[in-house]
């Protein structure tokens, strides 16, 4: 009886002693398994377990570096490929030139505009800021809620308070006493006042009576566009068969007498410089005696771009000055160039330089694009210097003789009054 009982639990525990094996290898294996990783950490740490902030920095970075992908390999840059890439090296001094001065055309452009076109394609900010307004502001009446605009309108366009005011007084009376009551007849009382303080002075360049060389001199602050408008005058005369002598009195900057070279050889005309660094009067004595020598028609003297706040630098432009009188006799035309986009700090740069100078005229530059043309009436109004020349673009012929009433017309292009 006592063998026949126990036989069941034999055979069951029989039958059970696979599942029973399986299961203690799993186990022994999963525990030789973390036996193995503990010594692994124990072993690299270094005796990290003492310290357990450095063991787990340690073991963060053990685990990192287990899933971090193999660094791929360098590969060597294409030398033809980078080579391709740069550009080619210039053969000529234009690397020395400002952009708007090494893209300049080599001789004058054919006019294929007319000169009112022009002004009325190159005004269009100026125009945008002002012409537009007056009809906006006065298509109500004419009201002081709208002059108080047109004001406001006036200044943004860089003609400046002063004149502004006096401007706006005028075209009040005139409107009281004319009867004037909407935008078509406000546009065409400031069309005619504008007119009428811009002037009737002669804008015409200076030309020598005599046998001599007629001698400009041009003189302006560094980055108003001087050695691009003393290029672009060379080729205009050049154009017209006349014969120019250059001189290079700007001898303080880098690469100016560079860069009127590289005008000389464009137009044909003839170049006198002296080493950098050299007295601008020297420069400018040598240069007329040049011209006379050859029978030049004109001699542009190119002087150093000054700081108006400089004593030392405005000194010596009239320096400059003096000794071209002395030898030449009265200058025909000394020119200021101004940048239109500056707006009024052009017209305190230009005090600066009547006190060195006696300015003849003013060669307006960037007169397109970014600028307000209002500044054309400042000058006028506020130093009583004409404008002589202005800059309506990047071709040779953008550099135009100033017409008033061409100029007035191109601020109100496509507007009623």
């Amino acid at each position: 009886m006592t063998v026949s009982s126990s036989l069941p639990l034999t055979l069951a525990a029989s039958a059970l002693d696979p599942v029973i094996t399986a299961v203690i290898a799993v186990v022994v294996l999963l525990l030789l398994g973390a036996g193995l990783a503990v010594g692994r950490r124990r072993s690299g740490s270094g005796g990290g377990a003492a310290d357990g902030t450095s063991t787990a920095l340690k073991e963060r970075s053990d685990d990192v570096d287990t899933i971090r992908p193999e660094a791929e390999p360098e590969v060597e840059p294409r030398v033809e490929e980078a080579e391709d890439a740069l550009p080619e090296a210039p053969d000529t001094p234009e690397a020395l030139l400002e952009p708007d001065e090494a893209a300049a055309p080599t001789v004058p452009v054919e006019e294929d505009l007319g000169l009112g076109e022009r002004f009325r394609r190159r005004l269009t900010r100026t125009r945008n800021v002002l012409g537009a307004s007056v009809v906006d502001l006065f298509g109500k009446g004419v009201t002081e809620e709208a002059w108080e605009g047109l004001e406001e309108a006036l200044i943004t366009a860089d003609v400046g308070v002063t004149a502004t005011l006096e401007l706006v007084e005028e075209l009040k009376r005139r409107s009281r006493e004319e009867g004037v009551n909407d935008a078509d007849g406000v546009l065409r009382l400031l069309k005619e006042e504008l007119t009428a303080a811009l002037g009737e002075a002669d804008r015409s360049l200076g030309r020598a009576s005599d046998d001599g060389p007629t001698v400009w001199l041009v003189t302006g602050v560094n980055g108003v566009g001087k050695t691009t408008t003393i290029g672009k005058l060379t080729a205009v005369e050049r154009h017209e068969g006349r014969s120019v002598v250059l001189g290079a009195a700007d001898t303080f900057r880098a690469a100016a007498s560079e860069q009127l070279g590289v005008w000389a050889d464009r137009t044909g005309a003839e170049l006198v410089a002296k080493d950098a660094g050299a007295d601008p009067a020297s420069v400018a004595y040598e240069a007329y005696d040049a011209a006379e020598a050859r029978g030049a028609d004109v001699l542009i003297v190119d002087t150093a771009g000054r700081l108006h706040n400089k004593t030392q630098l405005m000194d010596e432009l009239g320096k400059v000055k003096r000794v071209l009188e002395k030898r030449a006799g009265p200058l025909e035309e000394t020119l200021l160039v101004l940048d239109a986009t500056t707006g009024q700090n052009g017209i305190a740069q230009a005090r600066a330089f009547l006190e060195a100078v006696d300015v003849t005229g003013i060669a307006l530059t960037k007169l397109d694009g970014s600028s307000r043309g209002g500044i054309v009436v400042a000058v006028q109004r506020e130093l009583g210097l004409p404008v002589k020349l202005v800059g309506l673009g990047e071709d040779v012929a953008d550099l135009a003789p100033f017409d008033p009433e061409l100029f007035v017309d191109g601020l109100f292009a496509e507007l009623a009054g």
